[in-house]
């Protein structure tokens, strides 16, 4: 994958999802919708900064000139992650995915773990499933946040970049591999939030979490209601697996609706707990 296939790869990968969301969204769950302008262009950003971290992670499938998939992964250490994984709708079932992943897996080898966001898409998920990786259904929360439920929350503090090398040192403890360059794209998109004690934080933005990791499960219940308080009155609590039953307690409390989306695919490991993955870095 090169630079210039990047914006190819964010119209491809938004038609992709929304086509796959409108096909397999249960009916208690928000309406499928394309992206903003605005997540249009974090997604361009982040996809680029892995072509300058993980240039070997990140490749497409190319026809007489013509980007019709891509797969974008990264290695942390223990860890690799696919982040992306996209075949052109109607380009599906005739061997280009096939390609792309095994590609892409073998960036993974060494890498004693991995993980990946899936999405409802059931051939993805069979060929997730003959790779290796067991599939846990992720659970969605989302609605108008009863505030009155939300307790006083205290040990908390805004994240600064100086906390990075503790939050690497808790991520390799709870996935095998620290988050490090990925520090940058999801600061891009959240605010970053931690404990005092340094035994956990989270990045959300006014409407969404977008990642929560603790050293244990009273820290990252604290964490998620902080997240709460300073969000706006509809928010979603995205990627909760049964795991981490923690999140399903503070989503419930808050009178959020409950929906199931995707699954989170793990090799070599139990899905992270107390922890709600990112889409893309998890």
């Amino acid at each position: 994958m090169r630079p210039a296939d990047v914006p190819a790869a964010e119209q491809m990968s938004d038609s992709a999802f929304f086509e796959v969301d409108q096909r397999t969204l249960p009916p208690s769950a928000p309406p499928a919708k394309r992206r903003s302008p605005e997540r249009s262009a974090a997604w361009a950003r982040r996809t680029a900064r892995f072509l300058e971290t993980d240039p070997d992670g990140c490749w497409v499938a190319d026809e007489e000139g013509e980007v019709v998939g891509f797969a974008t992964s990264l290695r942390r250490e223990r860890l690799w992650v696919l982040a992306t994984f996209v075949v052109e709708p109607g380009r599906q079932g005739k061997g280009v995915g096939r390609e792309l992943l095994a590609a892409a897996q073998t960036y993974a080898e060494g890498a004693e773990v991995g993980m990946l966001a899936a999405s409802e898409d059931p051939l993805a998920l069979r060929r997730y499933h003959a790779a290796g990786f067991s599939l846990w259904p992720q659970l969605f929360f989302h609605g108008e946040v009863d505030r009155s439920a939300i307790p006083a929350v205290s040990g908390v503090r805004d994240g600064a970049e100086a906390d990075r090398e503790w939050m690497d040192e808790l991520d390799r403890s709870l996935r095998g591999g620290p988050h490090g360059p990925d520090h940058t794209n999801l600061a891009d998109m959240a605010a970053l939030v931690v404990a005092a004690d340094r035994s956990g934080y989270a990045y959300a933005s006014k409407d969404a979490t977008y990642l929560v990791a603790a050293r244990g499960p009273e820290t990252a219940t604290a964490l998620l209601w902080e997240c709460l308080a300073r969000g706006e009155a509809n928010f979603e609590i995205s990627h909760v697996t049964t795991a981490n039953p923690w999140a399903v307690d503070v989503a419930m409390q808050a009178r959020l609706r409950m929906s199931t989306r995707g699954h989170l695919a793990v090799r070599g490991m139990a899905p992270p707990a107390p922890y709600i993955h990112n889409g893309a870095m998890l």
